[in-house]
């Protein structure tokens, strides 16, 4: 890859906020050579001057579902596989247009798809996956419903997760997506909204479960993500060596001092919350999904600004599905109830960055990271307004070097 210059843009340090005019960013081979101040000693095979403008790192989102081009997982499961990957490209496309250039992966995609972004195939974000989330039988992944006896779906029917019921079994079903190349693995660990049989308020998989999939991950060497709502499912989760706390609309101040404690992150979706509230009815979500949310929407506003407040490593996720997707950044409205609009931006980069154990990789505008960066026109930091309005103010998108937007 040509080597590219990026001159003349004003750096925001996203660690306090200082501005560095007429900054120069060197890319050679998808990542960041070099990070200087004024003009730099050679000359680049393109150079793109930047008029001053504002020049972040590329966006991470921790909890997306890229496969989910509909809310009915049921449905879903029976999709073509090619349909779904065709649906996927235009899910991953909008995403990458509105200035994320690493997602995380939740349950659906596959090495399949994060190697047609890689090489190029389909426009996207970096696709971190964990392939089918893992779901004990009548848990958050069985989409099957009351009347419905099957063993579920197959590896390659495009469904979000995969139902096994104890320790050797999940110790497989572990090893296999591990095989199959997932970065981490994901577990549901309590009811949800999206799932036909399950209560909110339930815990599920059994401790030694729970266990037997940290211990896989941590022998390869990657980490558990955990879909939970309540206290009690998350600190199941924590005390037994979870990384990553997903949703928690219901959690209490002893899960707050578990996350600190066991220094794990939380992952709040509140925009898929507030969306199924919105718009629910007019896109078809089953009145059972819907009254289920209603449960958790109020109650996460006020549990998310209080873990904020205790200080506990927060990381921007969504959570979207189907026509919601074009609500991604809309997650960042509803933390600025209590974040500032830099704290945000760093769940969205550095703090993200952490938790996918790609800290100085991804997040971040420096030497030997990858050349994920975005100009805006305007300031983000100093006014929210800009981050929600890509289509007006983010005028360069480079992810890994490779130039997908420029109106400079």
């Amino acid at each position: 890859m040509a080597e590219i210059a990026i001159t003349n843009a004003t750096l925001v340090d996203l660690s306090d906020g200082s501005l560095h005019p007429r900054t120069t960013v060197l890319i050679a081979d998808g990542r960041i050579r070099s990070v200087d101040q004024g003009s730099v000693t050679g000359a680049a095979a393109r150079t793109i001057d930047a008029k001053g403008g504002f020049l972040l790192p590329g966006l991470c989102d921790a909890h997306v579902h890229v496969t989910a081009a509909t809310f009915d997982f049921a449905e879903l499961a029976r999709w073509s596989p090619f349909y779904v990957g065709a649906r996927a490209a235009d899910i991953l496309d909008g995403m990458l247009m509105r200035g994320f250039t690493t997602v995380r992966d939740a349950g659906g995609a596959d090495f399949g798809l994060a190697q047609a972004v890689a090489e190029g195939v389909v426009r996207g974000p970096r696709v971190l996956f964990c392939g089918k989330a893992l779901s004990q039988t009548g848990g958050h992944g069985d989409m099957r419903s009351r009347g419905e006896d099957g063993p579920g779906s197959c590896y390659c029917c495009a469904g979000l997760g995969r139902i096994c019921d104890g320790v050797a079994d999940v110790r497989r079903a572990c090893r296999d997506e591990i095989r199959r190349g997932a970065n981490h693995l994901k577990l549901m660990l309590s009811g949800g909204a999206a799932s036909p049989t399950d209560r909110i308020d339930s815990t599920q998989f059994s401790i030694e479960e729970i266990r037997a999939a940290v211990e896989e991950a941590e022998a390869a060497n990657v980490y558990v993500m955990a879909h939970v709502y309540t206290a009690r499912a998350a600190n199941r989760a924590l005390q037994n060596g979870v990384r990553s706390i997903e949703h928690a609309n219901l959690i209490d101040d002893e899960t707050r001092a578990l996350l600190r404690e066991k220094d794990a992150f939380l992952v709040p979706t509140m925009i898929t919350h507030q969306v199924a509230i919105e718009v629910g009815r007019e896109v078809g979500l089953p009145a059972t999904m819907i009254e289920k949310t209603w449960q958790v929407v109020e109650a996460g506003r006020e549990a998310h600004a209080r873990s904020h407040r205790a200080g506990v490593n927060m990381v921007f996720g969504t959570d979207l599905l189907g026509d919601m997707h074009r609500h991604q950044l809309r997650e960042f409205e509803l933390r600025a109830a209590f974040q500032e609009p830099i704290e945000i931006w760093r769940s969205a980069t550095t703090a993200a960055a952490d938790l996918f154990k790609m800290s100085g990789t991804v997040g971040v505008v420096a030497p030997g990271a990858h050349a994920d960066l975005l100009v805006y026109d305007r300031n983000p930091i100093e006014d929210l307004s800009v981050t929600m309005n890509p289509d007006q103010h983010l005028k360069l998108i480079a992810k890994g070097g490779w130039v997908a937007k420029n109106a400079l």
